[in-house]
């Protein structure tokens, strides 16, 4: 069976050509998402990964058309990868599979794997603080919360890791929408109590 260059290709609604992307490289499929870099709702990547076969190669244009933040991207290359399907980054010059074959490009990803774990940290650490601060100063307010500080922080903990929120509502069985507004409140609240703590 043939193998196949398949191209990803991400673009925002203020983004004018797509094709600028991916222009002048011979590709036997496309697929093409119209969303920002924070939308999780990508179909066409999902689309291009179940695609994807052992041996093909999936061309990006940059990493950042690929993921919304190094974790993902992390998550991304390793599904890839590990179905036998190296990545492709245009601008960064760099190729992934899963023999390992050029040593620089694994150390630039271990690395990127380290920062991703210390930005995962950093985020904790700092969800931990805020909320013990705006425990401190009564931000924590409203109706009987469906959550305690201990679920709400283990739920947080779990978005940060990259798990889908859908599997987090199930997980501590509240609907999505419900899941949203804490996730919005206590951002706001921490956000609130650490510019008041300053």
């Amino acid at each position: 069976m043939k193998h196949q260059t398949i191209g990803y290709v991400r673009v925002s609604t203020i983004d004018q050509n797509a094709e600028r992307q991916l222009d002048g490289i011979s590709l036997d499929k496309v697929f093409t998402d119209k969303a920002s870099g924070k939308d999780m709702n990508r179909p066409q990547l999902q689309a291009a990964i179940t695609y994807v076969r052992e041996g093909d190669q999936l061309i990006v244009h940059s990493m950042d058309r690929l993921a919304r933040n190094v974790e993902d991207m992390l998550r991304i290359v390793r599904e890839l990868t590990g179905k036998g399907v190296s990545v492709k980054f245009v601008k960064e010059n760099m190729t992934f599979d899963n023999e390992g074959a050029d040593p620089r490009n694994m150390l630039m990803f271990t690395m990127l794997g380290a920062f991703a774990q210390f930005e995962r940290s950093l985020i904790r650490e700092r969800q931990r603080e805020g909320i013990a601060i705006a425990k401190a100063k009564g931000a924590y307010r409203g109706g009987k919360p469906k959550l305690d500080a201990e679920q709400l922080e283990k739920l947080t903990s779990m978005i940060t890791d990259g798990v889908p929120k859908a599997a987090a509502a199930r997980k501590f069985k509240i609907s999505r929408e419900t899941l949203y507004q804490y996730l919005r409140r206590t951002d706001e609240e921490i956000n609130n109590a650490v510019r008041n703590n300053h």
